[in-house]
């Protein structure tokens, strides 16, 4: 629904989307920046929408949407005998300054390399069932903190995401299912059964690909 501009309703949000996956809804998505409460002037919110444009590039459907502060009424109150209703302020991904343009830019960018993969996704949750967001014990269910963890999950198999959560965060813990070997963003590989101390700057959040997947996050050289 038109849920709030917060951190806390990301959150709830996060939640949300892994139940609706395990209900059998796999084309699912979110307001991105919450609907209602943000104002495009406030650094606090930029922070927010850019974390939550972050995780959006991992999810069934990416769309950004909101009811924007300051309010802007309309030239006349009337027109023709019907009141005339204040609209919101701007929110294209250009509306929040440069700086926050190319965080986003880079994200759409990033949600086009993957979509390959997530077509591929959608067309396994038509004809198997299989959700396209999936909590870690759909594919680890005999390793007990599959179902311990529950701020990150798998868009399906190969690729681990750990959105951040929290204001100010730059930095999270992020669990690596065992077996497996798992590969950040750099490049950098890492043995599947620890749990690891991983940064988080606002420029990007953790995501893992699965050694041996068919996508791939790392940048072209």
């Amino acid at each position: 629904g038109d849920v709030h501009s917060s951190f806390h309703a990301l959150r709830n949000q996060f939640t949300a989307g892994l139940n609706m996956a395990m209900a059998g809804i796999p084309w699912w998505t979110t307001d991105i920046g919450g609907f209602q409460g943000g104002n495009i002037h406030d650094p606090a919110f930029h922070e927010l929408l850019i974390r939550w444009f972050q995780w959006a590039v991992f999810c069934p459907v990416m769309r950004l949407h909101g009811y924007r502060e300051p309010q802007i009424a309309p030239e006349e109150a009337w027109r023709d005998g019907i009141a005339q209703c204040n609209s919101g302020s701007p929110n294209e991904v250009w509306s929040y300054g440069e700086e926050n343009y190319a965080l986003m830019k880079s994200c759409l960018l990033q949600r086009e390399q993957i979509r390959p993969y997530i077509d591929g996704l959608m067309r396994e949750a038509h004809e198997l069932g299989d959700p396209v967001m999936r909590p870690l014990f759909y594919h680890y269910p005999q390793q007990p903190e599959s179902w311990q963890v529950e701020d990150q999950y798998l868009l399906g198999r190969d690729l681990l995401v750990a959105p951040v959560l929290h204001a100010g965060q730059r930095e999270r813990e992020v669990w690596l299912p065992a077996g497996e070997q798992w590969i950040a963003r750099n490049g950098e590989c890492y043995q599947g059964g620890q749990c690891i101390s991983v940064a988080a700057p606002l420029s990007e959040i953790p995501v893992f690909m699965r050694e041996g997947s068919q996508v791939d996050l790392r940048a072209p050289d």
